[in-house]
């Protein structure tokens, strides 16, 4: 697979030396075993850091600060919980060839001193920022951290050098540039490193899938007249969990009148026969996430209910046949439709419904696949790349609506497909 050489980042070999697309995925289950080669987690670790690296060399950075919670992980191999996703209360600096610092919430640095022994232990410290603004900046905790940050600038030996931030607070930035700091955009160098996954990436996010495999296949027994969509969410969330997620982000259900135009959403809507319903699952397996739309009819469906369902096959069936390395986004988006074409203003308003996105630590990586950004600004899209690709298409009762989505991995040659709950045909839950 494609990687990028760096300090500390792994060989080819050990990535995995019997890497072969021409095999099936794994999809090993959460437990390491001493009779199988299975997911890696230093290796893993030792992948991303390396690849963090080699963007980071590749930029005009000095450093990388970054508060968003997927980039700490990337960097650090550390993770406290989902309540930290939007609390701005953790952040880890890449300084030049330097080990990565963490500051963590409290305790939470103390235990990664005793369990995270591939992070130097004195740089794991205790940090707080602010909770987004509850503890004012004046309390001089933003301050503190700033001149911290510049102190083990200096010692890189990068302090004159741009350093690249993603979410950080306004006030943190403030303090970072009265401390003499050029702060400049530090995602897209992220991005960049994460784009392209590694096998033990590749098996997790395929692993991800799996888990969603099983909850459709619960969907499907269930959707039946009485149900509501929310009792459909809980299930699912239920599952997911004793299955091994780690984070149930969302779970959309809609059904019935609620497909036209999409929400993306879900409520108390009773199922009732004949309902096109559509589902999308977003749920984290070791952190690597999954966008797994699936849409059912319940007893019964219309022709206009077929249609839709056949035309948003197609739809999803060229994008797909166009996927291998050195293809660029734009080619895939152009065999979507525009937005006028199935009863949207702009493609602005479209948005999301024709689209395509990377997966893995985050939930919308690269490539984005859009008529609204691909056709003038196309990616290319490489090996070791992953992501979903997604079609919608509403039916001419004007109501009901299809929707489908696939996870794609790039191979050397082409892709493979790792949502397999079967959709080539419109599934009839509870015919009758």
């Amino acid at each position: 697979m494609d990687q990028v050489l760096a300090p500390r980042a792994t060989r080819a070999e050990d990535i995995d030396p019997h890497w072969n697309w021409k095999r099936p995925l794994q999809a090993p289950g959460k437990m390491g075993v001493d009779f199988e080669g299975r997911v890696d987690f230093r290796r893993l670790h030792n992948y991303r850091i390396g690849r963090a690296r080699q963007a980071l060399k590749n930029s005009k950075l000095g450093a990388l600060l970054v508060f968003d919670v997927n980039n700490i992980r990337y960097i650090t191999s550390t993770k406290i919980g989902e309540w930290e996703r939007d609390k701005i209360s953790r952040f880890a600096l890449l300084a030049g060839d330097c080990e990565p610092v963490l500051w963590d919430f409290g305790s939470a640095a103390v235990h990664h001193k005793l369990y995270c022994d591939w992070l130097v232990p004195d740089n794991c410290r205790a940090g707080m920022l602010g909770l987004r603004g509850t503890v004012p900046p004046s309390a001089g905790l933003m301050k503190r951290h700033a001149e911290e940050i510049k102190d083990l600038l200096v010692e890189a030996g990068v302090a004159d050098m741009p350093v690249g931030t993603d979410l950080v607070e306004p006030a943190m930035m403030f303090e970072l540039q009265r401390a003499g700091l050029n702060i400049v955009d530090g995602q897209q160098v992220m991005l960049d490193a994460r784009e392209i996954k590694n096998a033990d990436e590749i098996t997790l996010l395929n692993q991800a899938a799996a888990m969603v495999d099983a909850v459709y296949h619960m969907i499907f027994e269930k959707l039946k007249p009485g149900v509501r969509e929310n009792d459909i969410v809980a299930e699912a969330n239920k599952m997911l969990y004793q299955m091994g997620s780690d984070d149930v982000e969302a779970i959309n259900a809609i059904s019935g009148e609620r497909c036209n135009p999409h929400p993306h959403n879900f409520t108390d809507r009773l199922i009732r026969p004949g309902d096109q319903a559509f589902f999308d699952i977003l749920q984290s397996f070791m952190g690597y996430r999954t966008c797994y739309y699936r849409t059912f009819n319940v007893g019964r469906a219309t022709p206009v209910q077929y249609d839709a369902y056949k035309q948003c096959r197609e739809w999803l069936d060229n994008a797909i046949a166009l996927i291998k390395p050195g293809v660029t986004t734009d080619k895939v988006a152009r065999v979507w439709p525009k937005a006028e074409e199935f009863g949207f203003p702009s493609e602005m308003a479209a948005f999301g419904l024709q689209f395509g996105h990377g997966l893995g630590l985050a939930l919308h990586e690269r490539p984005i696949i859009s008529r609204l950004v691909s056709l003038d600004n196309p990616m290319e899209i490489k090996t070791g790349m992953v992501f979903a690709l997604e079609t919608y298409c509403p039916a001419t009762d004007g109501a009901s609506a299809a929707r489908i989505e696939e996870e794609v991995v790039v191979t050397d040659t082409g892709c493979k497909v790792i949502s397999l709950f079967p959709a080539e045909e419109l599934p009839l839950a509870n015919r009758y």
